[in-house]
């Protein structure tokens, strides 16, 4: 592939709901640009930017891909994310190195959340955007309801570019609102004139209305000429636009169908004319030696550095880093810092990914989006860049997982093979984490959402050939005791020659400080039990909170005093005393009234108001206390709320469904709590049956 400068590219990012048509639109900007010579399908699995295994079987994407397309002697390095929201992480990824955006909307199913998600994230990242509006070529598919439903979302900015021609019931052409012509549909989705249809003619006069208010508040001498009754040229309309667009103060849409490659040959023009290449955008890091402010601003003739985005792992094509050159020019050989990871070395070849394919590059020039191979220790969101000018860039904030599941490989044999990979899987994707709960015997594994989870599931079994199964995950209860017990406990043992003889009485009850296992203290008089046992009869006590005798579980809040008992000069020993103190908790733990404790986390639930009801009602059947409600930006409420950690199972299906995936939550740990009797009886129950199998 040429090398191109940093006016000549495009790095803009497909946004949209799942199924709105973001892979189609790549393939028919593939296929127009000349770099296929036939359009793939998403349902025939032969797609340019879905090529993962997983994304053929499922019909949908999974991660975001990079395709560059040449247009009119211009690289657009085009970013397909997915639309499913348990991969938002890859779009966060993407969005981090997009200059522009498209949102995809499907003219048939209109404004999705998938499609609100997407303006917000545009808004996070101040990113200029434009709506295309796909599947046109549908009878039901209304243009005007998407640009009614986007201008009451987002007002006056939201500006149709374009207006459909429909004969008979078929979308054949569109007027053009900026130079007002028309064009016909013809093959291969280039387009002839034709005459504006009379009944195009309203609607053509109110948004070129529209867009020459927006022209003239670009500058006074504008604004006195609209207000005089001047006529704008053409020329002075698109320069306004660019400076509109680009700055977000307007949001062109256009419209067309991905599968039939019309509306794509005037989009890509447009994201030439409209959207900023690198060098119109800014870009800063913190130089390390200086802590000072580096404006990288793309610029070619500064020193080299680049910010890693995204990792592949694969088992066959090997590890690549995908990286945005942020100043310099990148050359094959060069040699880089990763000053995150204290390590230098050559970056060898450069390549171009381009959906499963590597081409090698001579160099890559600020602004272009490339891929290194084999960078050693190198993670997604770290930099590089030279020795003597080292920098940091602001690593991409990526959402939290909260959808926890349990795991076990299924053959022993593969625990270290099942490890490494999940090692790989973590790499490439930073929204999934493993965790290793040592206190509950279990390994946790950390996601967006369900299908995320399912999805690590087959891509270990077919490309690691590793078999896990996913459960709901163990609770860390505790437990503690409610009153006051007095207990003695005689351990007395004849085994020929010396015996085994430790006799300690002791009480129990609440220390009140949950915080800690336990409290040890003594009062013993008149040396009972001598001094020198005092640290076993501890140590008994001690090892005795790991594991209640109520349910297995971690005790916590007892507070322990041994007063008296008594010794043997020969038989007894440190042995002896640890045993009997350890027997003695048993005994006086159960007779102290004893209660399980559940872990509370405090919840944090985000949604447009209207779904409130439904999330309150939800959250009481789990046993929430609601606390109370914010309103924030947007049209949105945080509900906060009290929760059991046993009621999270299955939380993000539950809310999704509720929200029509809109909502969101976190949570965090907060407190224990003594648990209700039917979850405290439920959970002793299964415990001991647990414990009598031997699987805990």
């Amino acid at each position: 592939m040429d090398v191109f400068t940093t006016d000549r590219i495009r790095n803009v990012a497909l946004l949209g709901h799942g199924g709105a048509g973001k892979t189609s639109l790549v393939e028919a900007m593939a296929y127009l640009s000349g770099q296929t010579n036939r359009m793939g399908k998403v349902s025939d699995g032969n797609t340019v930017s879905d090529y993962d295994k997983e994304e053929i079987k499922r019909a949908f994407s999974i991660q975001t891909s990079v395709v560059p397309i040449i247009w009119d002697n211009t690289k657009i390095n085009v970013l397909d994310t997915p639309g499913y929201f348990d991969f938002v992480g890859e779009v966060e990824e993407a969005v981090s190195v997009a200059d522009a955006a498209i949102i995809v909307v499907s003219g048939k199913a209109g404004v999705e959340t998938g499609t609100k998600k997407a303006w917000e994230i545009c808004e996070r990242y101040h990113l200029p955007r434009m709506f295309f509006v796909t599947d046109m070529d549908i009878d039901n598919a209304s243009f005007r309801q998407v640009v009614e439903d986007l201008q009451e979302l987002y007002g006056k900015k939201i500006a149709p570019f374009h207006l459909p021609i429909r004969e008979k019931e078929k979308f054949v052409g569109y007027v053009n609102v900026v130079a007002q012509t028309a064009h016909r549909w013809v093959e291969s989705g280039k387009v002839t004139p034709m005459d504006i249809p009379d009944y195009s003619v309203p609607n053509l006069e109110l948004c070129r209305e529209a867009l020459l208010e927006s022209v003239a508040e670009t500058s006074e001498e504008f604004m006195d000429r609209y207000f005089n009754g001047e006529e704008f040229s053409e020329n002075e309309i698109r320069q306004a636009l660019r400076v509109n667009v680009s700055d977000g103060s307007m949001v062109p849409v256009s419209m067309g169908s991905c599968t039939l490659a019309q509306g794509v040959y005037t989009l890509l023009d447009d994201i030439l004319k409209y959207l900023p290449s690198p060098d119109k955008r800014t870009c800063a890091g913190i130089n390390a030696t200086t802590n000072e402010v580096y404006q990288a601003d793309y610029d070619f003739s500064k020193p080299k550095s680049a910010y890693i985005f995204k990792t592949i792992q694969d088992p066959f094509i090997g590890k690549y880093s995908l990286i945005k050159v942020n100043s310099g020019v990148l050359k094959p050989d060069d040699v880089m810092l990763n000053y995150h990871k204290d390590t230098e070395g050559k970056i060898g070849k450069l390549y171009i990914i381009n959906g499963a394919k590597t081409e090698e590059v001579k160099e890559l020039h600020a602004g272009d989006i490339g891929a290194l191979a084999k960078l050693t220790g190198a993670r997604t969101t770290d930099s590089l860049s030279t020795k003597a000018n080292p920098i940091l860039y602001i690593r991409t904030t990526i959402s939290t997982p909260y959808t926890c599941k349990r795991y076990k490989v299924k053959n022993k044999a593969d625990v270290d093979k099942a490890s490494q990979a999940l090692s790989k899987l973590t790499h490439e994707d930073l929204t999934l984490k493993v965790v290793n709960d040592s206190e509950n015997s279990q390994t946790l594994l950390y996601g967006i959402g369900d299908q995320q989870l399912d999805i690590v599931v087959s891509k270990l079994l077919n490309k690691y050939k590793v078999e896990i199964e996913l459960s709901k995950p163990k609770v860390a209860f505790r437990e503690t005791v409610r009153k006051k017990s007095d207990v003695e406990y005689k351990y007395k043992k004849q085994s020929g020659g010396h015996g085994q003889y430790g006799h300690v009485k002791m009480t129990f009850e609440p220390s009140g400080n949950l915080e800690e296992a336990y409290e040890f203290s003594q009062t013993v008089v008149g040396g009972s039990v001598p001094k020198n046992y005092f640290p076993a009869v501890e140590k008994g006590i001690q090892e005795a909170v790991k594991s209640g005798p109520l349910a297995a579980y971690p005790v916590v809040g007892v507070k322990t005093n041994l007063y008296d008992g008594s010794y043997h000069p020969v038989d007894s020993s440190e042995m002896a005393f640890k045993v009997a103190s350890a027997q003695a908790f048993k005994k006086g733990f159960m007779q102290a009234s004893p209660v399980l404790l559940e872990p509370i986390a405090s919840l944090v639930v985000t949604a447009s108001e209207k779904y409130t009801g439904d999330i309150m009602g939800d959250l009481n059947k789990r046993r929430a206390r609601v606390l109370g409600m914010n309103p924030i930006e947007g049209g949105k409420q945080e509900i906060t709320a009290d929760i059991p950690y046993t009621e999270l199972d299955g939380y993000t299906t539950a809310l999704r469904s509720m929200t029509g995936g809109e909502g969101v939550y976190r949570y965090e740990f907060t407190r224990y709590e003594q648990a209700p009797d039917d979850v405290q009886k439920r959970e002793i129950e299964a415990r001991a049956n647990k414990l009598s199998d031997g699987e805990e």
